[in-house]
């Protein structure tokens, strides 16, 4: 992948090919950046740069062979790990290796992509992957091998917040000390669930969420849309361009999520000491239970930012504001009065709560459940600056 073809980040850019350059190569990295910033075709980037000694700050001029086995991400000093889980293809077990083709067709087609597109690819959307003991095993073991080229070999873990204590524990030594001419490059989007003594062994590397007009630039280049769309589309994707493509394609799992948060909030409104409107909520979690974890946690995050945004419109910081409902009968500005400082921090604490039991596996209805009578309270309850 050429660093032209990776969104924006350009003293990202500059930072990684200089430090290639003067031999400076950290032997553990760590990307850490927001969905749809660019973290993994960044790194897909610089491991190039490195393995097929490019230089000039862009992948051409350097080894032409090298550079050819990149088109299709399968250089044999370059290695994958990710999260995983058991399919109809792999029954016990899981490892990266057995996903590589599936893998490949993501970098290809959706490079932007998130852990919930990565799933659907592997149509296990209603599982929980993981970066376990076994793949540890096998990272472990491919990376005492020789390089195939004789130059540098570079892992590429992906969320590697996903990795059990276990497998965190096992490669903690190869990731401190690993053998000569190794680079670990682990991307993450919230580096808080890494566990600190892997964090410790890492130079960290943030990036910024796109900036509107390189998500614009790309949208235009690459979809052949009008500027004033495109410019559009790139407001209300926040600096993520993977979601922006999904906006294009009117393909964003938001758009259902939309639905889902509307029929919520109007039933909780009307639930207060009314019993009809309870069951409409009992109704309204046990559909939703019926989902995938994953649709599950992601559909409470995206809650989450419907609530920080109605919170940003009351308090008219409108140019912070880049949230467009696309339902015409429910306007943001009508909703917003009801989020304020009296409820917002409990209703926010409320999702987190929700999302981290959803993810230990506890019981979605009745996490739903909970969650939603909560809501009715809290949604009731008056500002106190009135």
């Amino acid at each position: 992948m050429l660093f032209s073809e990776v969104l924006g980040q350009a003293h990202i850019k500059n930072h990684l090919t200089t430090s290639v350059d003067k031999g400076r190569i950290a032997h553990a990295q760590l990307f850490v950046g927001p969905e749809g910033s660019g973290t993994l075709p960044m790194a897909l980037a610089y491991a190039q740069y490195i393995l097929c000694s490019n230089t000039n700050g862009e992948n051409t001029g350097g080894n032409d062979a090298c550079n050819l086995k990149f088109k299709n991400f399968s250089h044999p000093d370059l290695h994958f790990a990710f999260p995983v889980t058991t399919s109809d293809k792999v029954k016990s077990k899981p490892v990266s290796s057995f996903y590589l083709e599936e893998w490949r067709q993501l970098l290809e087609q959706q490079p932007y992509g998130n852990l919930f597109d990565w799933y659907k690819l592997l149509g296990v959307d209603n599982k929980q992957g993981q970066i376990g003991v076994d793949e540890a095993l096998e990272i472990v073991k491919s990376l005492s091998l020789k390089s195939y080229e004789g130059g540098y070999k570079v892992m590429i873990i992906w969320m590697a917040e996903k990795m059990n204590i276990p497998a965190a524990n096992k490669l903690l030594k190869l990731i401190e000390e690993p053998p000569e001419k190794t680079i670990f490059i682990l991307i993450a989007e919230d580096e808080e669930q890494i566990i600190n003594t892997i964090l410790s062994r890492c130079q960290v590397l943030h990036f910024p969420p796109l900036a509107e007009e390189a998500i614009t630039e790309a949208l235009v280049k690459n979809y052949h849309i009008e500027n004033a769309v495109a410019t559009k589309i790139a407001h209300q994707s926040n600096g993520n361009y993977n979601k922006a493509c999904d906006l294009i394609y009117q393909d964003s799992e938001d758009i259902q999520f939309e639905k889902w948060f509307i029929l919520w909030v109007r039933s909780a409104f009307k639930a207060r000491g009314n019993k009809s409107a309870i069951h409409d909520l009992i109704s309204w979690s046990e559909e939703i239970a019926k989902t995938g974890r994953e649709t599950q946690k992601k559909f409470l995050s995206f809650c989450l930012n419907y609530f920080r945004q109605a919170l940003l419109l009351n308090y008219k910081a409108d140019e912070l504001v880049y949230l467009e409902p696309k339902s015409e009968d429910f306007k943001l500005e009508k909703f917003a009065p009801f989020v304020h400082d009296a409820n917002i921090l409990e209703i926010s604490d409320e999702l987190q709560d929700a999302i981290y039991h959803i993810e230990r596996n506890g019981n979605s209805k009745i996490i739903l459940t909970d969650l939603s009578i909560k809501l009715t309270r809290l949604l009731h309850k008056k500002s106190q600056a009135m």
